[in-house]
C-alpha cells in the first residue's frame, strides 16, 4: 500500500524526536554506499501494537547478523517505540520502523562493517491497515537466495531489491504480488510476506529452510491456530499444491492477515478458514485471547 506524502511522522535519532522525514544517513556512510542496514517493522492499531517486543528483539538480532552490535537493546528499543506511539492519536494506524546500520567499514577494502559504528533510529509514520479485500498473486521467475548467497536470516535492506523486482514483474502480468520459490522449487513466501493454503480443512504453510523470515505475525498466527485446536502444517509445499488449495491468505507484519482472492486464472473466496485466522489475530492483538 502506497503511503501518503503528507503523513505525520515522528523519528528518534541521536538522542533526540524529530517531527517529519529526517535524513539520517550520511553520502560516506557504510550504509549508503554499501547498504549494510537493517530494519524491523512493527503495527499499532486500534490502540493496541501487538508483538511490539518481539519485532523490536529482531532488529538486534538483524543487526548482529550483519556483523553489527546492536547499539540499543531490546528494552531501550521497546520504551522508545511506547514513547514514539503516545506522539499520535490513540487510534492511529502506525508503522513502527526501528533501523540499525553502519556508518563505516574496517580492514583494507572498507567492504566489511565497522562492528562498533553501528548507527540507530526509530521512526514511526501514519500507515492505514489495509481492508481485508484480498490481493491476486502470480509466478515470478525470480527465487529467494539462500544463507550461501545473501544475508536472509536478517531483516536486511539489501534484499528487497529482489522483491521489488519480483513486484514489478507481477505488476506488470496485471497482479499485486508473487509467490516465491527457492532454489530447489520449493515454495517459500510471497515477495512481501508469508503464505498460508488451506486445504481439506486443514492449514499448510512453507517450512523455514533458511531462505526466509518466518515472520512474526506467521509465527503468532500458527500459534493461535494450533490452540484454537487447528491442525497447521508446516512442510514442503510446490506451486502446484497452491493452485489446488481450498483457501490461501499472507501473513506479514504490515497486512497482518489478508485473504488471496486469485492465483493466475484461479479465484479463491475468503474463506472461514482465513478468516478465523484474521480473526484469531485481531482478538489476540486486543487481549481477547
Amino acid at each position: 500500500m502506497a503511503l501518503a506524502n503528507d503523513r505525520k511522522i515522528w523519528t528518534w535519532f541521536e538522542g533526540e524526536w524529530h517531527e517529519g522525514n529526517l535524513p539520517i544517513l550520511g553520502s560516506a556512510d557504510h550504509a549508503t554506499w554499501l547498504g549494510t542496514l537493517v530494519f524491523d517493522g512493527a503495527r499499532a492499531f486500534e490502540g493496541v501494537a501487538p508483538d511490539l517486543e518481539p519485532h523490536c528483539a529482531r532488529i538486534t538480532a538483524s543487526a548482529e547478523a550483519m556483523g553489527m552490535r546492536a547499539p540499543m537493546t531490546t528494552e531501550e528499543i521497546l520504551k522508545l517505540a511506547k514513547e514514539g506511539i503516545a506522539k499520535f492519536d490513540d487510534d492511529a494506524e502506525l508503522y513502527i520502523r526501528p533501523m540499525i546500520w553502519s556508518t563505516r567499514g574496517e580492514g583494507s577494502t572498507m567492504v566489511d562493517p565497522d562492528p562498533d559504528s553501528s548507527a540507530f533510529a526509530l521512526c514511526l509514520e501514519e500507515a492505514p491497515m489495509a481492508e481485508p479485500v484480498g490481493i491476486r498473486i502470480t509466478t515470478t521467475k525470480f527465487i529467494r537466495p539462500s544463507l550461501e548467497s545473501a544475508t536472509v536470516n536478517a531483516k536486511a535492506a539489501c534484499l528487497y531489491p529482489n522483491s521489488a523486482r519480483m513486484l514489478k514483474e507481477a505488476s506488470d502480468k496485471g497482479f499485486g504480488n508473487a509467490i516465491v520459490c527457492d532454489a530447489l522449487g520449493n515454495v517459500a513466501e510471497t515477495a512481501t510476506a508469508n503464505i498460508f493454503m488451506v486445504k481439506n480443512g486443514e492449514y499448510y504453510t512453507p517450512i523455514p529452510n533458511g531462505t526466509f523470515l518466518a515472520g512474526i505475525t506467521r509465527k503468532r498466527v500458527i500459534q493461535l491456530l494450533s490452540d484454537a485446536g487447528e491442525t497447521v502444517h508446516e512442510g514442503i509445499l510446490k506451486i502446484e499444491d497452491f493452485r489446488n488449495a481450498d483457501e490461501i491468505f499472507i501473513t506479514g507484519n504490515y497486512p497482518k492477515v489478508m485473504p488471496v482472492i486469485a492465483f493466475d486464472e484461479q479465484e479463491y473466496e475468503y474463506g472461514e478458514k482465513g478468516q478465523l485466522a484474521r480473526k484469531l489475530y485481531w482478538d489476540f492483538s486486543h487481549g481477547r485471547i
